[in-house]
């Protein structure tokens, strides 16, 4: 098609269409499946005790953002329907090995994913999905891992293969990539406002390294062995109420330090068969009440314990229904204690709301 012949197309299509109007606003929801007509509690109510979560949906992708019936169109709308028509319908994003997620100051939720690999941004507000493929220069993500927040906007993203942790600004565009010549395998990553400092997981280092925002490596924690500040290739991080959690993944277990100086201050979990106990824990996070959540990644749970590491409940097992996992990796909260677990194997993030009530050991 010539284009001026492409230029009349598209003028006739907008006229007809109705002259004026911006394009509509996709419409996200999270209940995309609409598998049950009933909430899914954790317990469940029937067991007779009080449910502490409720399900409330998956994010997958493109699937998450539907276009509303048009109006009567509009200009844009008409030249969007033109130029699809032209190029052919793109296949849909959606993730394929999702990994650990945030969740930012404006809701937009943060996911990375290594299948991709790039970091997928769900805006509900806009209505929008964006994937974020750049990590530094003219790098593109190779296997990005973790992802934390830091000041002003800024977004760090660990790539275990470039060793690396990219530094993005608020709309993905990369900068000054930190810790390049310091990192062999980076996972986990957390950035504490306090501390002002970024806290990387060095997997096959065994070690936790500190970073100042401007890159500089300004400590270095642990080293391998099964004591207590000691490590055997932990994986993801969490920061919260002063503290650091590490997934020390094949010693079994949850190591809780001083975020300022890094003190083992104790230990979440051992080693068993039984549900509570770990085997290869993976993702970590902790809510505004303290509890703390594990991905155990062996048995498909997540696992939940109360601020002083006792057991209180699990989620999950083997399975693709809404509540099951499929070899989960992240886990992360948001300001409202909804609780994100990357189902990485089942190629989606699982949502829950934590209920409060003030959970107790049972």
């Amino acid at each position: 098609m010539h284009l001026q012949s492409l230029l009349l197309t598209i003028f006739l299509v907008g006229a007809l269409s109705g002259c004026s109007g911006a394009p509509s606003k996709a419409i996200f929801a999270l209940d995309v499946d609409r598998i049950q007509t009933t909430r899914l509690m954790f317990p469940s109510e029937s067991d007779g005790v009080v449910p502490r979560y409720v399900y409330l949906g998956h994010l997958y992708g493109d699937r998450n953002f539907s276009k509303p019936e048009s109006e009567g169109g509009g200009l844009l709308d008409a030249i969007g329907r033109v130029l699809e028509f032209i190029k052919g319908e793109a296949p849909p994003r959606e993730l394929y090995r999702p990994q650990s997620g945030v969740v930012d100051e404006a809701g937009r939720v943060l996911v990375t994913d290594r299948g991709t690999p790039s970091v997928f941004v769900f805006n509900e507000m806009e209505g929008t999905l964006k994937l974020w493929q750049q990590a530094e220069g003219s790098r593109n993500f190779i296997s990005p891992i973790g992802i934390a927040l830091g000041p002003d906007g800024t977004v760090f993203v660990t790539d275990s293969e470039l060793g690396l942790v990219a530094r993005l600004d608020r709309e993905g565009n990369a900068l000054e990539a930190i810790g390049k010549g310091h990192l062999t395998r980076p996972t986990g990553v957390a950035y504490d406002p306090t501390t002002r400092r970024i806290y990387v997981v060095d997997t096959a280092d065994h070690q936790v390294k500190l970073f100042d925002l401007q890159g500089k490596l300004l400590d270095v924690w642990g080293e391998r062995g099964e004591g207590p500040g000691e490590f055997n290739y932990p994986t993801y991080i969490a920061v919260g109420h002063q503290k650091l959690y590490v997934a020390d993944t094949i010693n079994a277990r949850i190591q809780t330090l001083s975020a300022e100086t890094g003190k083992h201050l104790a230990t979440v979990g051992k080693l068993g068969v039984f549900v509570g106990n770990m085997v290869r824990p993976k993702g970590v996070a902790a809510d505004s009440e303290g509890n703390i959540y594990v991905v155990e990644s062996f048995y498909d749970h997540l696992l939940i314990y109360n601020p002083k590491g006792e057991f209180l409940m699990s989620i999950g097992g083997v399975g693709s229904e809404p509540g099951k996992f499929h070899l989960p990796a992240g886990v992360w909260t948001d300001a409202h204690n909804r609780v994100y677990v990357a189902d990485t194997l089942n190629s989606r993030v699982s949502v829950f709301q934590f209920l409060g009530g003030g959970a107790e050991s049972e």
